[in-house]
């Protein structure tokens, strides 16, 4: 019987050819590994002991500054030699790069808590004090200690001025924003070019616009409200600029379905485009009002300074945390300047009270909803479904009652029918 291809090849048995490579293992994509940690602890000890020889035995550089820079450019290079060695030329780059960002957003959050750690550390005295929070300095002088004396006039001066400076800000900028994102042309064109310049408006110039335009212009004193427009002005093209960015990042389709089911223009932005966009929009506000709020030459130019609690944003002096800052450490006095960093200290605490309050009230993403709507939905549903099932139950009834009344009548014209004439 001659030999056939199905005899020496099997159906179920494929042969294998020793010579080939065996199947590539899986490669993890996420995580460290163990190598990766020691590439790291080693390539830090090792940048960390070569900086410090260069500075003590060469003394090659001085300073911390110095030191911190020259390690890590160290650190760098000695983690591209140990992970070379085992890894091929793209995961070494991707691996620098990784760790680069990760060294540098370590360096910003490490600024940020020595700013924060020095400034509350040195304004720590004023702090301990709850005169600090409950008096202003009218009765309080440079000699006096931390027990008298205090930042309450700061602090409400602060709060009356962004209060009002949002008021205006908020709406004007929103609007001006639905402006450039939904109506494009050539004055939209103008209106974005010019916010884009007072961007970069210094603030003085602010306040000296409307120094001359309000206090001069219109004989209105120097008083909060006033320092509230000039803030307003540097405020503006910060929340226009950042609105118009997020509204243009709505997607189109959402706007097309709106305009499909026969929904005008302003009915679609204020029903589609403005809650998809809200949580963009609360950042705007936000960094609106971290530009804002520590201004102090506009607020010097347009409500001078007092040391008096002034709530009447109309008329008379009032001063900001900025304003109050800036005076006490011109002091030469230890009292004075421990009181500065502990204004200081107070704005950081205002600010990121009022950032917390700016996301939870703006800062759920489309489509998510409070408690409380969702407790209202769910009981308008409720009294749909209960309407719903009363209108099936009266048609029942009806129904049921005709042809209860059908059956009577037919009833009744045969019992006429059976009767003898």
């Amino acid at each position: 019987m001659p030999t056939t291809v199905l005899d020496v090849v099997s159906p179920t048995r494929v042969p294998v050819n020793p010579e080939l490579p065996g199947p590539e293992q899986r490669r993890s994509t996420g995580g460290l590994r163990r190598h990766d940690v020691f590439a790291l602890l080693g390539s830090v000890l090792a940048a960390v002991g070569l900086a410090s020889w260069l500075q003590n035995q060469l003394f090659a550089f001085q300073g911390v500054l110095a030191f911190i820079i020259v390690a890590h450019a160290l650190f760098m290079l000695f983690y591209a030699v140990l992970i070379g060695l085992t890894e091929s030329a793209p995961v070494v780059v991707d691996k620098l790069v990784t760790t680069l960002v990760h060294s540098l957003g370590f360096v910003m959050l490490l600024a940020l808590a020595a700013v924060v750690t020095f400034t509350f550390g040195r304004g720590w005295e004023a702090l301990a004090h709850v005169n600090f929070f409950t008096q202003d300095m009218s009765n309080a002088g440079p000699l006096d200690p931390l027990t008298a004396g205090g930042v309450l006039h700061g602090m409400a001066g602060t709060l009356i001025m962004i209060s009002i400076a949002l008021a205006i800000s908020v709406p004007l900028g929103i609007t001006t924003a639905v402006f450039l994102s939904e109506f494009p042309g050539r004055y939209a064109a103008v209106v974005r070019t010019v916010v884009e310049a007072m961007t970069a408006l210094p603030s003085i110039v602010a306040g000296l616009f409307i120094y001359a335009t309000i206090i001069l212009g219109l004989g209105i004193e120097r008083s909060g409200f006033a320092a509230s427009c000039a803030v307003t002005v540097m405020m503006l093209p910060i929340i226009i600029r950042s609105a118009d960015v997020v509204l243009r990042l709505v997607p189109g389709n959402l706007k097309e379905a709106a305009f499909a089911l026969g929904s005008s223009r302003w009915r679609t932005v204020w029903t589609v485009t403005l809650p998809t966009a809200r949580s963009g929009l609360t950042t705007a506000v936000v960094l609106g009002t971290a530009r804002g709020i520590g201004e102090t030459s506009p607020v010097l130019l347009t409500a001078g300074l007092t040391t008096f609690l002034n709530l009447n944003p109309f008329s008379g002096p009032m001063v900001s945390l900025p304003l109050a800052t800036f005076a006490f450490v011109k002091s030469p006095e230890p009292s004075m300047i421990a009181r500065g960093f502990g204004s200081a200290a107070v704005l950081m605490l205002v600010v990121l009270v009022l950032f917390w309050l700016a996301r939870v009230i703006g800062g759920r993403g489309p489509g998510q909803l409070t408690p409380r709507q969702n407790r209202r939905i769910t009981e308008n549903s409720r009294a749909l479904n209960y309407r719903y099932l009363a209108k099936d139950v009266s048609i029942q009834r009806a129904s049921r009652a005709l042809s209860a009344e059908g059956k009577s009548r037919r009833s009744a014209v045969q019992r006429t029918k059976g009767k003898p004439s």
